[in-house]
């Protein structure tokens, strides 16, 4: 009998030591779910990944509440997931904390000026994996015309174009692209 305490404690560990994003957190979560508690069978973790990867939200956020629900109910769902967020929020106010007392020191700018262009290369290295993910079906850059997927370069382009000089909402600009998408790729 699962007490909600182990729950808890489990995805806790998970919420603290998951480092890197929801991706990273999927060993974790198979430690304790299969491997430690045995909650539940390695094919039905992997119902449970697929599904927390089709909904939105952050994977590990919602690979808590199905395998909480899974395991005891609604009530389970709301403690694995509960105890999912507590670290980040307790992370995230004493940080917020930190900030507020020490804000106006010079070393404390200095740091948060250093750290704005890294997150800036962070973001933008991100965008270009996506683009050359989606840009060379091949997933790295060959130069030459046929190796490009110019139905996806046209899509962007127009995408970013209604964007930038239209300035529509992205949600319809996505919900667009989309169609536009299963248009196109359903006559080749």
């Amino acid at each position: 009998m699962i007490t909600f305490l182990e729950l808890f404690w489990s995805f806790f560990q998970i919420g603290l030591f998951s480092i890197g994003g929801g991706y990273a957190a999927l060993p974790l979560i198979q430690a304790q779910v299969v491997d430690q508690y045995g909650w539940m069978t390695m094919t039905e973790f992997s119902d449970i990944i697929t599904i927390s990867q089709m909904t939105p939200g952050p994977i590990a956020i919602n690979a808590a509440t199905f395998v909480g629900i899974r395991i005891a109910g609604l009530a389970g769902a709301v403690v694995a997931t509960l105890g999912c967020v507590f670290p980040s929020c307790i992370i995230v106010l004493t940080l917020a904390y930190i900030y507020y007392k020490y804000r106006n020191l010079t070393m404390v700018q200095g740091t948060l000026k250093g750290l704005q262009p890294a997150v800036v290369a962070l973001i933008a290295a991100a965008g270009v994996s996506i683009l050359v993910s989606s840009f060379f079906p091949a997933g790295e850059i060959i130069l030459s015309a046929n190796a490009v997927d110019w139905i996806a370069v046209g899509i962007f382009l127009a995408a970013f174009i209604v964007l930038r000089i239209w300035k529509l909402n992205p949600i319809w600009v996505m919900c667009g692209a989309g169609v536009a998408g299963v248009a196109l790729y359903s006559l080749l």
